[in-house]
């Protein structure tokens, strides 16, 4: 059974996964094209953040940022080492999804790196019917990033 719970930065497990993330992601990005966001950048008011347990064991976390009523933009999406490879990403991504249709939100786009390091998260994100788009946002045209975005409604995923 999967639980979800919204905004729990301070347990142990959670910062832990989110600070592993946040290193991992910066040294895969060259200078000025990484975008994670650290914890107290996932703190904001425009991002809800949520940490998927799966028998009270950590299965991973993700964000949704408000780019505007109908637009959001995916963050901090990240498995657990140990349920990495076993189809989770999809269940992360789903529940994401699930989340912003109830928050009414239309269009989800993401950010994620054009390298090597990125490829399980750009075949994951093909998995789920993101297709490449221009950057969005605040973003720019940069050789390392590849932006993605997905319309979703009430019924179909």
């Amino acid at each position: 059974m999967l639980k979800s719970i919204e905004g729990n930065f301070d347990h142990p497990e959670v910062n832990e996964l989110l600070t592993k993330h946040f290193i991992e992601l910066r040294a895969a990005s060259p200078q000025g094209s990484a975008h994670v966001l650290d914890i107290p950048g996932l703190k904001i008011p425009s991002i809800k953040f949520w940490s998927l347990w799966e028998n009270e064991k950590l299965l991973g976390c993700g964000a949704l940022k408000f780019l505007n009523k109908e637009h959001g933009e995916f963050k901090s999406i990240r498995v657990h080492d140990n349920f990495r490879n076993k189809g989770n990403g999809i269940k992360v991504i789903n529940h994401l999804i699930d989340e912003a249709k109830k928050l009414d939100i239309k269009r989800i786009s993401i950010e994620t790196g054009a390298g090597k390091f990125f490829e399980p998260a750009r075949k994951l994100f093909k998995m789920c019917n993101f297709e490449l788009c221009e950057p969005f946002a605040h973003y720019k045209k940069d050789i390392n990033s590849l932006y993605l975005t997905k319309l979703i409604s009430n019924d179909q995923n």
